[in-house]
């Protein structure tokens, strides 16, 4: 899979875990020098405290597109070390 925003891939691999319906791709597949780390959180009951990154392409701004779990809990073990996507980033 690839995740891809404004022209660029921003990660890509086969090893795909999905949640929920989204694809969470493991940390070494992201293009890094497309991803800036945001001070952005949220949280979710059953995965834990969500952190986020901006997607940035040719100067372009995608606040908060990309998101990760660095320490979710029990139930959402499966997605440590993997970020997902949203925000008009594709997926496919």
């Amino acid at each position: 899979m690839h995740a891809s925003w404004n022209g660029a891939v921003i990660a890509s691999s086969d090893d795909i875990v999905k949640v929920e319906g989204n694809a969470y791709f493991p940390a070494e597949s992201l293009v890094m020098e497309h991803l800036q780390p945001s001070n952005h959180r949220t949280t979710c009951g059953w995965k834990g405290e969500a952190h986020y990154y901006d997607v940035v392409v040719n100067g372009q701004v995608n606040s908060n597109a990309a998101w990760f779990y660095p320490e979710p809990k029990s139930a959402a073990a499966e997605i440590k070390g993997r970020v997902a996507f949203w925000r008009g980033v594709t997926v496919s």
